[in-house]
């Protein structure tokens, strides 16, 4: 079962203790579809510049990335310059370039308009709202956010939570969003705004997925990260793309789903930008998996006399 994602397309820019690139491919929807990419087919719906090079179109096709939904008009394709300390968990922003991005209006094609699974990425929630009524009745709607948008279109965002099976942010959001510090009374405060599914990403804490019932997962323990850039992205990807492979929207679904979705997290902090994505092989995310099991598996307690 295919995926729709809506988001951008971008060029990064970006710094960490371990080195630095320039204009390298980037942006929420690229992540997301390519880490969906190994699971599913994906439809990429959103808006570069004259200034975007052939080769990363090739690349997004050659991983079955449907690209009629996505638009090239003049002017600048969006541009995002970023910087990390040692706490990769944290990015200072340099420069934000929104370029053609600004004027971004997502039109779904009609071949996508019956589309079952649907991500919005990160973009304002108006934006997303226009989305979903252009989609007919998809099974699985996911959507992500940022700060700046909780901050000054919370309204419009609450309307998307309600509308939205699976709400994905990262801690910061959520405490922002809720006004409570406590992640536990923040998750049920989102959830009382109307989430069906929050799921909270903690960097190289893990994730946590609230319900009716709480699920935590750590985050793979590394020896190098590169460049955290777009690991949330990659998650989603990882985690929306195993659903839609599968449609096992049960509970233990959900749980193996957040686990793929760690384990696509993993490999892309592991080189920059798309790198690692780009020679990643199935076998290797099998093996990561099972690793995920024996790393987090223990006994229960014998039986009480």
């Amino acid at each position: 079962m295919s995926i729709l994602v809506v988001g951008s397309v971008a060029f990064d820019s970006v710094e960490t203790p371990f080195g630095q690139v320039e204009n390298v491919l980037g942006g929420s929807a690229t992540y997301f579809a390519t880490s969906a990419s190994f699971f599913t087919d994906v439809n990429l719906v959103a808006v570069v510049g004259d200034d975007f090079p052939e080769e990363h179109l090739e690349f997004l096709r050659s991983r079955n990335i449907d690209l009629r939904g996505l638009t090239r008009t003049s002017g600048k394709t969006f541009h995002w310059k970023g910087k990390y300390g040692y706490d990769l968990n944290e990015a200072q922003t340099l420069e934000t370039h929104l370029n053609v991005f600004e004027s971004f209006r997502p039109e779904i094609p009609p071949e996508y308009a019956d589309a079952e699974y649907l991500i919005l990425a990160n973009i304002d929630p108006d934006l997303q709202l226009e989305v979903l009524n252009q989609v007919k009745t998809p099974r699985v709607v996911a959507c992500d956010t940022m700060n700046f948008w909780i901050a000054s279109k919370s309204e419009s965002l609450k309307k998307v939570i309600q509308r939205a099976d699976f709400f994905i942010i990262n801690e910061g959001e959520a405490r922002q969003l809720s006004g409570e510090s406590n992640l536990v009374k923040a998750a049920r405060k989102i959830l009382d705004f109307g989430a069906k599914t929050l799921i909270i990403k903690r960097g190289e804490y893990g994730v946590l997925m609230f319900r009716s019932s709480v699920f935590a997962a750590p985050a793979y323990p590394l020896e190098e990260v590169f460049d955290p850039t777009g690991a949330g992205d990659t998650f989603a990807g990882g985690f929306m793309g195993y659903l839609a492979s599968t449609g096992d929207l049960s509970d233990d679904g959900l749980r193996r789903a957040i686990v793929f979705g760690s384990v696509m997290a993993s490999f892309n902090v592991e080189d920059f930008s798309l790198n690692r994505l780009k020679s990643l092989q199935h076998r290797e995310i099998e093996e990561r998996y099972r690793n995920f099991k024996n790393l987090t598996h223990f006994q229960g307690l014998p039986l009480s006399k």
